[in-house]
């Protein structure tokens, strides 16, 4: 039987606002063959609707429930932790509206946890309130370790490094639940329902996608669309089960 796919989205269907040649086409032979997959984001920013219509536009037909955020994932985190919770959040609509579908009062009084997310308005006022109350006792949860994200202009701040600066601050580091985190890897397979011998995954980085597909019990596939370079792999201490210049190169009907 075809094995399951779990996709990361920058670097291997995607670059900016643009998809990768083949990508789109890729994406349409998983779906004639009906392997199920997920398209994985460590962006919090966006809720998968959101998403949905970026990857339309760009000329893919990927439903809103194939794509799986670190938000989504820092939910189910939270909601198998402490159901029905209260969290102090800074971050967008995509980590506010997954907190609210679990349940969640998002206040700033004596919450059991700060969350914090990918967000485009950081106020000093936010970041405080966000530091006191970690301060006071709160738990510090952060969607993701990445200190940069891509956009239209270059990269730009992402959550791991707003997450140093609190943890700077307080002396409380933050648990991080997006990839490199095995557990977004278990999340997303919890949603396709299959086991990590039976999906590959599949990404342009060897810190982040590469390393948790192995720690998950996965094969893996490196992509030389986004990040890390073919000479670069040997400098890491694991390594793919393949390495493709792009997933148009890829048969997924042959599993």
């Amino acid at each position: 039987m075809p094995k399951a796919y779990l996709i990361d989205m920058d670097g291997v269907l995607v670059r900016g606002n643009r998809p990768i040649p083949g990508a789109p086409d890729f994406i349409a032979r998983l779906q004639a063959a009906g392997i199920p997959f997920l398209v994985l984001t460590n962006n919090s920013f966006f809720t998968p609707r959101d998403h949905q219509a970026r990857l339309q536009a760009m000329g893919f037909d990927i439903p809103a429930a194939a794509i799986f955020t670190s938000a989504l994932a820092t939910a189910a985190f939270l909601h198998r932790q402490r159901p029905h919770g209260t969290a102090y959040v800074v971050g967008e609509a995509g980590l506010t509206t997954a907190l609210h579908d679990i349940g969640y009062t998002l206040t700033e009084h004596a919450p059991e946890y700060v969350v914090l997310g990918e967000t485009v308005s950081f106020s000093f006022e936010r970041l405080s309130t966000a530091l006191r109350l970690i301060a006071a006792g709160a738990r510090f949860i952060a969607t993701n370790p990445d200190v940069v994200g891509p956009s239209e202009h270059g990269v730009v701040l992402a959550c791991g490094a707003v997450a140093a600066m609190i943890a700077a601050a307080t002396g409380v580091k933050p648990y991080f639940v997006g990839k490199p985190n095995p557990l977004m890897m278990r999340a997303a397979l919890r949603q396709l329902g299959v086991h990590s011998e039976d999906a590959v995954m599949i990404g342009d980085r060897m810190d982040t996608d590469i390393v948790a597909g192995t720690e998950s019990g996965m094969e893996t596939v490196l992509v030389l669309t986004g990040v890390t370079r073919r000479e670069e792999v040997d400098r890491f201490p694991y390594r793919p089960s393949r390495i493709v210049d792009s997933v148009a190169d890829l048969a997924p009907e042959a599993g």
